[in-house]
């Protein structure tokens, strides 16, 4: 085993596609960085991808990954920072061929390595006779009995393919379906030599990839408290330093914007997870046993972390051909905005024959006008029009036109916020799960070839102990009424057709406080457009944070989702602005 001083400094610059072009430069510029990380796919992005590949068979991976190339790679190779990303997509082989083009061009010959093994697109029907049904992970139904049509497939990878390029000279590692966080479990296994059993050093080196997987949500990005920001211009991007052992430091580079504390790194643990039990390729790591702190300015130390064996399934992200979805939003303005609704709803359906038209409609009335306005924007309501159907004539312009030709005949000041539009793909996310002996990576690198197997499970494992925390005594005092999120924080976001909604608090005696008020039925009280969705409540007392999961609420996933938040990234703030009872001393105490 390495010296337990060794340390490998790992910088994010991309949490999803799209993200800030200029943040690979700012990465390799701004400070010592040993790895150069980018995570391109969330699940709503491999159907943005597929729809790219439809248009021209070449593409289908990230394209701002190679505009980042070109800025950074010669100064990587000069200072030996290896680059590792999953922007492959749907064509890893692709990527790295234009990588090539592109190093030539700049006079350039870096190593490149190439991951694939994710995509089991053309192994669906052999996969399901050899008994693998892709049983939806909510519905409990398989893949056949739905009928479905996939479009993509892709099987989470682990990190011992990246361990296995970079052991082979790999300069810039692309791959696939790699999990976010064995971006970082990959370079890390291979500096610091460790082997596969090595659960509590690989579950740290996990949660590590989990926090800056998304960028600036890290480091300040979407954090519930504003005030403690400094400053939101030139956010900085996440470094993880990493050491031998598995613990790590959370920092960003000097004289960038933002902010890295106790806080935001909590939060971003919060985010898109179920149970404590964070299930990953490689190793189960226990978000229960993390403990944070303070570590001098913008750094927090996360150790402790403990580790268990995989287990003999890994997750696969399919995508269904589900329909088309449109969406119109009229505007109602002034006084009677319930009357004005109905009357553009039931206009609209009387003009289709009724809800049966397509295979689904969703109409949402937003209140949000003002009495007595200042402005004529004040005086501003919204209803909301979606439609989804297989057929994409009925999507586009029969619903589009249906909804125009209401615009001199309907309410008074009938306008539209956009004009219509021919709808789009609806795209159904399904999340399933095949067994890993089907899965193995082939990595390509320096004209050989080399396989990876997936980490099995090791049966009747011993689970890691857990420490018990006291729990702080309940506040007691005065009681004022407040919103909630005076006192605690959130942190929520999209789980395929699920959300999950994160809240913590600064203090143990908040906790306290938050662990006896917010239960499923409290929060459904609170969210009562929440009510009829199942929910899981899980506590982490080692974050003073509880984690709801609920199932359900974004429909087929982001790409099919008939919200108009389809990932939950509003509805922490929307839980913050409700008015609770609450200890006066925990807002004293802040």
């Amino acid at each position: 085993m390495s010296n337990i001083k060794e340390k490998l400094v790992i910088a994010n610059c991309s949490g999803f596609f799209g993200d800030r072009i200029t943040a690979a430069r700012e990465m390799v510029q701004g400070g010592h960085i040993d790895v150069l990380t980018g995570d391109y796919l969330a699940e709503l992005t491999m159907a943005i991808l597929f729809r790219t590949k439809l248009q021209d068979p070449q593409k289908g991976y990230a394209a701002t990954f190679l505009k980042q190339m070109e800025q950074v790679m010669g100064e990587c190779l000069d200072k030996k920072i290896k680059i590792i990303a999953n922007a492959g997509g749907l064509n890893p082989k692709g990527l790295a061929a234009t990588l090539e083009k592109m190093a030539k061009e700049l006079g350039l010959s870096p190593s490149i390595a190439c991951i694939e093994g994710d995509d089991l697109m053309g192994r669906i029907n052999e996969l399901q006779e050899d008994g693998e049904p892709f049983t939806h992970l909510d519905k409990g139904k398989s893949l056949k009995e739905a009928n479905a049509v996939p479009i993509t497939a892709n099987a989470y990878l682990g990190g011992w393919g990246i361990s296995k390029a970079l052991e082979a000279g790999a300069d810039i590692v692309v791959g696939g379906r790699i999990a976010d966080a064995a971006l970082v479990s990959g370079p890390c296994a291979w500096k610091f030599n460790w082997k596969q059993n090595d659960w509590d050093r690989l579950a740290g080196a996990y949660v590590a990839g989990h926090i800056i997987e998304c960028g600036a949500q890290a480091t300040g990005g979407n954090y519930s408290f504003l005030e403690e920001v400094p400053s939101f211009h030139n956010v900085g991007f996440p470094v993880a330093e990493m050491h031998a052992d598995g613990s790590f430091v959370i920092t960003k580079h000097k004289n960038t914007g933002g902010l890295v504390s106790v806080g935001t790194v909590t939060a971003q643990l919060l985010y898109e997870i179920r149970d404590p039990a964070y299930l990953t390729p490689d190793v189960i790591a226990r978000f229960d046993t993390i403990t944070l702190k303070a570590d001098g300015e913008d750094r927090v130390k996360v150790e402790n972390v403990r580790g268990e064996p995989p287990t003999d399934h890994t997750k696969v992200c399919i995508n269904n051909l589900y329909g088309y979805r449109n969406s119109m939003t009229v505007v109602l303005t002034g006084l009677d905005i319930g009357k004005k609704a109905k009357i553009v709803e039931d206009t609209f359906l009387e003009t289709l024959g009724g809800r049966n038209a397509f295979s689904a409609i969703d109409i949402q009335l937003t209140r949000s006008g003002k009495d007595n306005p200042e402005t004529n924007e004040d005086a501003y309501s919204y209803l909301r029009i979606t439609v989804m159907d297989p057929d994409q004539k009925k999507a586009g312009k029969l619903f589009s036109s249906k909804i125009v030709e209401l615009a001199l005949a309907n309410i008074p000041g009938f306008t539209l916020t956009s004009p219509p539009t021919n709808g789009m793909p609806a795209i159904q996310h399904w999340p399933a799960l095949v067994s890993s002996k089907h899965i193995c990576q082939r990595v390509m690198v320096g004209g050989a070839e080399h396989l990876v197997n997936a980490v099995l499970p090791i049966p009747d494992y011993p689970k890691p102990s857990v420490n018990e925390i006291p729990c702080s005594p309940m506040p007691k005092g005065q009681m004022i009424s407040a919103p909630l999120g005076r006192a605690f924080a959130t942190r929520s976001g999209d789980k395929g057709g699920n959300a999950n909604l994160g809240v913590w608090s600064k203090t143990s005696q908040g906790y306290s406080f938050l662990k006896e008020f917010l239960t499923i039925d409290q929060l459904k009280r609170l969210l009562p457009d929440m009510k009829e969705y199942k929910m899981e409540r899980h506590e982490l007392p080692n974050l003073n944070a509880l984690n709801f999961y609920i199932k359900g609420v974004l429909g087929e996933g982001a790409a099919a989702s008939m919200r108009s938040d389809p990932q939950a990234k509003t509805l922490g703030e929307y839980l913050r602005a409700k008015v609770i009872d609450m200890p006066e001393s925990i807002l004293t105490s802040l």
